[in-house]
């Protein structure tokens, strides 16, 4: 029986004290409250600092991912689906090298296309190059490029005027060419004036059908010129009399098709040539993905320069609390003397200090937020923006309210209550 009295006894003191504890932080909470209504000014001022802080690492965040965005988009648009393979050597014995060479045909294109589910478009691509009169008695060595009409969707070629070659050109063998906007310019003045124009490549005649520019900067990945020259493969081959390519270009249905599709491009291939004949398949995907490493790292070296706007903030807190202490030397020392432990001293003037940081990092997470919305509401654009910084703004901002008002709070809790009713 006395058990159970002991254990009652025990629960009743337990819940006692868990309320006197949940009035104590009520009254610690109030306490600090009703000390920013009498000096808003102050507070107001204080919290600024964890407003643009805070403010600073959202936007940084956005601003890296926008610009990891931008990054990878402009790749994608010089082709991540797409594997280029070609033929790097070997496959001729020392005597065969000088008339012999293992190079891709285009046989071994139509090939892939069949035993490759995920290729949707293919181009053999043959180069050359030919002196091409430009007017006034300049004669300049031109790339050539013999391909197929698949090779504008394959390379994202931006027709500006005009057509690209299509099927049944190829198919006719019909002498028609796709010039850049440089040679255009060059040669003729502008885009209109040289569609239907004339030239010729080694003394053949050819109609200029249309003029194009390659979708986005390349990265040094591609194989066009400024002044190039397309025309359909079937008539290049004549010029070569080979069936051999230089390259061969798949585009696959989706970017996570491709390192394993240029593995089976190659098996494939090689299967066909000789056994000492290498090939290789590049593709755009270590491009993006270092690309995409490049761009993390740097957000994380500029959320760190943000994050000491947040300590330079954090300062800001700590000397205004120091101050705010030293103007309430008689408060505190009239709350010990009532009774106040040095646990809700130091409870009280940290509470005010974490508010402060608080409410900055709320105010300036809003207006953080509110610049990458507003841009996504009034324009096309839609700005990434992510909520984990939203967290780590606001945990941070906590954080510096813990740690640069936890002096100020230990300072209060520590004076003797009976100087500090002596402070005048």
């Amino acid at each position: 029986m006395k058990t159970l009295e002991e254990t009652r006894h025990r629960g009743f003191e337990e819940t006692l004290l868990s309320a006197r504890e949940t009035l104590v932080m009520s009254e610690i909470l109030k306490l600090a409250l009703d000390s920013f209504k009498a000096n808003k000014t102050r507070f107001a001022l204080t919290a600024l600092g964890m407003v643009i802080g805070t403010a600073s690492v959202i936007l940084v965040v956005t601003i890296g991912m926008t610009g990891k965005r931008f990054v990878q988009q402009s790749i994608e648009k010089v082709g991540t689906n797409m594997v280029e393979l070609e033929y790097a050597g070997g496959g001729a014995t020392p005597s065969e090298r000088v008339v012999y060479n293992d190079y891709l045909t285009v046989e071994d294109e139509k090939i892939v296309d069949q035993e490759v589910p995920g290729v949707i478009y293919s181009s053999p691509v043959l180069a050359m190059h030919d002196r091409i009169n430009f007017g006034g008695g300049v004669a300049k060595d031109t790339l050539v490029l013999g391909v197929s009409p698949d090779y504008q969707q394959i390379r994202n070629l931006i027709v500006t005027d005009g057509r690209f070659f299509d099927q049944t050109d190829d198919a006719t063998h019909l002498h028609c060419a796709v010039v850049t906007q440089k040679f255009a310019d060059e040669r003729y003045g502008n885009d209109d004036a040289a569609v239907g124009q004339n030239f010729q490549i080694q003394g053949i005649p050819f109609t200029i059908v249309g003029v194009f520019r390659e979708a986005v900067t390349d990265f040094g990945e591609s194989e066009i010129a400024a002044e190039t020259v397309l025309i359909p493969y079937s008539v290049a081959r004549y010029f070569t009399g080979t069936e051999a390519v230089n390259q061969i270009y798949f585009s696959m249905r989706n970017m996570s098709e491709v390192p394993d599709a240029a593995k089976e491009i190659v098996r494939i291939v090689h299967a066909r040539h000789r056994p000492n004949s290498v090939y290789v398949a590049q593709t755009l995907a270590a491009l993006i993905t270092t690309a995409g490493e490049i761009a993390n790292i740097l957000t994380a070296v500029l959320v760190l320069v943000a994050a000491v706007t947040l300590a330079v903030g954090g300062v800001g807190i700590m000397n205004i609390m120091l101050a705010n202490v030293r103007s309430r030397i008689r408060e505190i020392g009239i709350r010990k003397a009532l009774g106040a432990t040095y646990r809700e001293i130091q409870l009280q003037f940290l509470s005010e200090a974490v508010i402060i940081s608080l409410t900055g990092g709320v105010v300036g997470t809003l207006v953080g937020l509110m610049i990458p919305l507003s841009v996504r509401f009034f324009t096309n654009y839609a700005v990434p923006f992510s909520w984990l910084s939203v967290l780590i703004a606001l945990t941070s901002a906590t954080a510096v309210g813990v740690v640069f008002g936890t002096v100020p709070a230990t300072r209060a809790a520590q004076m003797d209550p009976v100087e500090a009713l002596k402070y005048e």
